[in-house]
């Protein structure tokens, strides 16, 4: 119990630290709110006033206020939270924010007038609607947002719903004995009334559009998109209007004309409908874009936002940040753009078709039930006049203000999981008839999903039990999705409504991954319920700390019933009979599974094959062959994986790690392949064995997707992952994952060292090193 409390505590400076960070940004916002505020004023006494001084205390109506008293609430939280101890007390500070709500409520009074008096004012003074046009652009490029100078005065509003999640949190944190614990409770009591007082208020307001007298046009979602136009992508954004689907970009500012965005085009939902391009259509029509490319945007996200903590820390100026926060945009925008593959195709009813490049079948399948269901009860009617004001009410109107990478929203800087999250798909109930059925689960990376794991086909049932555990790698994952189907076995059986030609999507869910709540390592139990479906899951997360971690071996043979040693030649195997099966086995029959080596097999059956070698099973080819080939190609990695040392050993290790940074190509291969050639004898023919196989499997990168970098990004830190003795393994294991660990420079060395003689055509290995080495194939 004590250690319970003493994780609670620790987790309360870590809550509070994140509440310093977000008031940082939040008093930033009214900064840049009331920045034009002074000159304003000063020029209302003039004879030439840009605004009248009742227009101004209309627009900045309690702004003033709400900046003092925040600005009073850093001030007090800062150097408590810098003199941090466990008995620190924080509540009374709480309280009494939360006890001048009253001044956000004659804020949101005021608000509708506020925003029409600004409104106006843009549209009768070209000076005020300069001045907004620039505070617009700034916050455009510090915040990634595309809004006019108005959307800032929902920020207050937006603040208290915020600060209300965080009092939970911090609630959840602090003992019941802790003096702070009453405190805090009346807080929250007093931000909860305040905030179900008002939302009802607010909601409508900002999704709601006047279209005729009496009726109302609404936004019903908001996505960024990538659509592909003449072979090229362009960066869009489409919004699902109660009546219209339309599809607009922002316009670049040029000489001090107004932000707004430009239709493209848009279709009446009365008119739309959708096609799907065949796989072995779309792909040779879309433009891919390098994995080495995406790859290395990542890295300079990582590393910018390692810059942008670091900045932080050392309180640094803000124009700094602002710079950084800068190139984080851009480079964001840029994966945003090059990443996703899959085509969504939407038609017009008078021939034109568009086609959009989304990251997973859950956008699309997501965005096609929006639409149909609208579909059922819309008519249309729209003039030229207002399609160009419902264009220039785009920005107002966007729910979606953050281009949906890192998916941080404007205060949280939360960087997601890294490590593996283990999954147990249990069962499924809800299903309306029986049907063959299986389950995929995504989870996001950088911003857009990838599929990472599928159960077995379950087959003529409306109660799939499939109780498969799964292990899922995290890169700053956030959200774990899964999706049911009914597959599909004679495909001219198949509805062709969409002109689909793959199994048809019976249901959808995602669940938050929530570092807090996965912190304690054990197995938690969910149900996620989509349209009338439920599905059972399990989830257990181990962070990249630990799961990185070589582990001694229990056994003097290693694991799996073998070891990498130089052995005499009456043994029979030039290599370790694992990696010989396994190799073997996907050869057969899993060079054209797509995401070989990158899905994950069923951690039961892997467990069981790894069983099997350890106890050197003579039935473990009998066995191989009845299982999910991902599970062999799981089963592979795990070899290497649990290896007490790297196959490219702990002493060798740093020296590969220099020589990949070599910047001379003549010199970098002559370090890279004089370190190979020093492996012990054992190790070298190990990895040839397996370098010859993964090229293989890259030959067939137009059926399985897996690419040379693909297979790189799997097995270099498998590969090359130094012993527990050489990691670095932080003080404090209750710390949560910082964006430091994320695609480090050390596992990216690892991927690049693996990528490099994946990528040489030839290595000049002498022969007598290939013949002269046998490996053990007995315990």
């Amino acid at each position: 119990m004590s250690g319970y409390l003493e994780k609670g505590l620790e987790m309360r400076k870590w809550v509070l630290s994140g509440i310093l960070a977000s008031e940082e940004t939040y008093l930033s916002h009214l900064e840049a709110l009331l920045l034009p505020m002074k000159p304003l004023k000063a020029a209302a006494t003039t004879s030439q006033p840009v605004l009248t001084s009742q227009q101004i205390e209309t627009i900045f109506f309690k702004v003033p206020e709400l900046y003092e008293i925040h600005k009073e609430f850093y001030d007090g939280l800062f150097p408590r939270v810098q003199q941090w101890s466990h008995q620190q007390r924080v509540g009374d500070l709480f309280q009494k924010l939360a006890s001048q709500l009253g001044v956000y409520r004659a804020f949101v009074d005021n608000y509708e007038v506020a925003m029409e008096t600004a409104e106006k004012c843009c549209q009768a003074n070209a000076q005020f609607a300069e001045i907004s046009e620039v505070m617009s652009w700034y916050l455009f490029l510090m915040f990634l947002r595309l809004f006019f100078f108005t959307a800032l005065l929902y920020k207050p509003v937006d603040r208290v719903t915020r600060s209300t999640l965080v009092l939970h949190d911090l609630l959840k944190h602090t003992p019941v004995s802790h003096p702070d614990h009453p405190l805090l409770q009346d807080a929250l009591r007093i931000s909860q009334n305040f905030l179900s007082s008002i939302n009802e208020e607010i909601t409508p307001r900002r999704q709601s559009m006047t279209v005729k007298k009496g009726e109302h046009r609404q936004l019903l979602k908001d996505s960024f998109m990538v659509e592909l136009v003449e072979g090229a992508r362009k960066l869009r954004h489409v919004f699902l209007f109660t009546d219209l689907f339309l599809c607009a970009k922002l316009k670049k500012q040029i000489g001090g004309k107004s932000q707004q965005y430009d239709c493209k085009w848009y279709i009446p939902l009365t008119d739309l409908s959708f096609q799907m391009v065949d796989e072995s259509e779309a792909v040779p029509n879309i433009p891919l874009v390098p994995d080495e490319e995406l790859d290395a945007m990542k890295i300079k996200i990582s590393q910018i936002k390692n810059d942008i903590q670091r900045e932080k820390r050392a309180n640094k100026g803000s124009k700094v940040i602002e710079r950084l926060k800068k190139k984080l945009s851009e480079q964001e925008s840029l994966l945003l753009l090059m990443s996703p593959n899959m085509a969504f195709r939407v038609h017009n009813r008078n021939g034109k078709s568009y086609t959009f490049l989304i990251s997973s079948d859950y956008e699309r399948a997501e965005w096609r039930e929006n639409i149909r269901e609208q579909q059922k009860k819309c008519d249309f009617s729209l003039t030229s006049v207002e399609l160009q004001m419902l264009t220039n009410s785009c920005v107002k109107l966007q729910t979606v203000h953050n281009i949906p990478l890192t998916i941080n929203k404007e205060d949280d800087e939360s960087p997601g999981l890294y490590g593996f999250l283990n999954v147990i798909v249990h069962s499924a109930t809800g299903f309306k008839q029986s049907s063959n059925l299986y389950c995929t689960l995504e989870v996001d990376s950088f911003g857009y999903f990838v599929n990472k794991a599928k159960t077995r086909v379950y087959r003529d049932t409306t109660e799939p039990n499939w109780n498969e555990e799964f292990e899922i790698e995290l890169e700053g994952s956030q959200t774990l999705r899964i999706l049911c189907y009914e597959k599909c076995y004679n495909k001219t059986k198949l509805t062709k409504e969409d002109g689909e030609s793959t199994d048809r999507i019976m249901g959808k869910g995602q669940i938050q991954l929530d570092p807090q709540a996965l912190q304690d390592k054990d197995w938690q139990r969910t149900v996620i319920s989509m349209n009338g479906v439920e599905v059972k899951l399990s989830v257990k997360f181990t962070s990249r700390e630990f799961s990185l971690k070589r582990m001694p071996s229990r056994k003097q043979t290693g694991v799996f019933g073998v070891k990498i040693a130089i052995v005499t030649k009456r043994e029979r195997s030039k290599v370790p009979y694992i990696v010989r099966q396994c190799v073997e086995e996907i050869e057969r029959r899993g060079m054209e599974e797509v995401g070989i080596y990158r899905v994950s097999g069923v951690a039961t059956d892997i467990q069981a094959l790894k069983a099997a070698f350890d106890v050197n099973n003579k039935d473990v080819s009998v066995m191989m062959s009845e299982m999910d080939v991902n599970a062999i190609a799981g089963t592979l990695k795990l070899y290497f994986r649990e290896l007490p040392e790297p196959l490219f050993t702990d002493e060798l290790y740093p020296n590969f790690a220099e020589g990949i940074a070599l910047s001379d190509p003549v010199a970098k291969e002559s370090c890279m392949l004089n370190l190979l050639l020093s492996l012990p004898e054992p190790n070298l023919v190990t990895f040839l064995f397996l370098l010859d196989h993964l090229k293989r499997v890259a030959e067939r990168e137009s059926v399985n997707k897996m690419s040379l970098h693909n297979l790189a990004t799997v097995f270099g830190p498998t590969l090359l992952r130094p012993s527990e003795k050489d990691s670095k393994i932080p003080a404090n294991p209750t710390q949560p994952i910082t964006m430091t660990d994320s695609w480090s420079l050390e596992v990216m060395s690892q991927v690049q060292v693996l990528l490099y003689f994946l990528q040489l055509e030839t290595i000049p290995t002498p022969d007598s090193k290939r013949q002269s080495i046998l490996f053990s194939t007995e315990v």
